[in-house]
């Protein structure tokens, strides 16, 4: 079993990193073969609405999704990770969801098991986790959860519990729900 964790943030070791990391961190201690990509330092150019992945199943735009395509294949579980950005998901987040048009046609991401933490520095937490809801809905993906962290600063996220909290139990979540279709009921974390 792999669970990936992509963050979709522009900085290193920033809170967003931090909060995925959480999640695989525990994914691995409940079992889980883990990777961490960043986005940061990555090129990802927008889809350009060719149409060629229709026939082809492969996108011609040669940039770093090309190692990032077998990866979302391969993985059983992933877990997306995103600051806010003005009120929405980072740039890296939108094009990386659009350029995964190239598995609408044969449906490669359906069932796949996955969750969001997203981070925000006062609001916008929302609005970025519809945009993630309508790619897995789209995509038919299994959403099982997510994690909300609070800060700004480098590090800052490390500071909110209940965040951190979070993203341990999406971590478990995943991997509870890969081995067996249930999700350990939030009820009984203890977030404060």
């Amino acid at each position: 079993m792999k669970v990936l964790g992509i963050v979709c943030s522009p900085r290193l070791h920033g809170n967003t990193e931090i909060l995925v990391q959480a999640s695989l961190t525990k994914a691995q201690e409940e079992g889980a073969e883990i990777e961490l990509v960043t986005l940061a330092g990555k090129t990802i150019l927008p889809c350009d609405s060719c149409r060629t992945c229709s026939d082809t199943g492969k996108c011609h735009i040669k940039d770093h999704m090309q190692d990032i395509y077998p990866k979302l294949l391969e993985a059983d579980g992933i877990i997306f990770g995103t600051p806010v950005y003005y009120w929405s998901v980072t740039a890296q987040a939108k094009a990386l969801i659009d350029r995964t048009y190239v598995f609408r046609v044969k449906r490669n991401l359906r069932n796949k098991i996955v969750g969001v933490a997203v981070v925000q520095e006062a609001s916008g937490a929302v609005a970025a986790l519809n945009v993630f809801s309508s790619f897995f809905t789209i995509q038919k993906m299994i959403m099982v959860g997510r994690a909300i962290g609070f800060g700004r600063e480098k590090g800052e996220v490390k500071n909110d519990k209940r965040g951190m909290a979070e993203a341990v139990w999406l971590g478990e979540s995943i991997v509870k729900y890969i081995q067996s279709h249930e999700v350990p009921f939030i009820h009984e974390r203890n977030f404060h």
